[in-house]
């Protein structure tokens, strides 16, 4: 399966809408299936940008998930890429200049357009 970034950032947004206190389960993401979102899930787990990522499979296929809040850094992640615009800008500034679409670049180039914005 590919990684898909845009789908990233649209769990991102989700956890930190919806989560309380406790984990979230099965969280839906509008045009997704189930399996996709659970392995992106995973992918943010594995970045660290969330808390905790917890499977149970049954017959071969996911059964069911949880999610846990955003970490720090996937707080500071998604403030960077919040505004449709910024997230936009970046992606197409990677996609011009033939960059990977990895995390590291993003943040690299979302970092850097607020610097510029702020006149550093």
């Amino acid at each position: 399966m590919k990684r898909d970034m845009d789908l990233c950032r649209l769990i991102l947004f989700k956890i930190e809408n919806d989560y309380k206190s406790t984990a979230l389960f099965n969280l839906k993401i509008d045009g997704y299936d189930m399996e996709t979102v659970t392995y992106h899930c995973n992918l943010l787990f594995e970045a660290g940008l969330i808390k905790s990522y917890e499977p149970i499979y049954a017959s071969n296929r996911i059964y069911h998930f949880s999610v846990g809040a955003l970490t720090w850094e996937g707080h500071d992640f998604l403030d960077k890429i919040r505004e449709n615009t910024m997230w936009n800008r970046t992606k197409n500034s990677i996609k011009e200049n033939a960059l990977p679409l990895t995390l590291e670049v993003i943040k690299s180039i979302a970092t850097s357009f607020i610097n510029d914005r702020l006149g550093k």
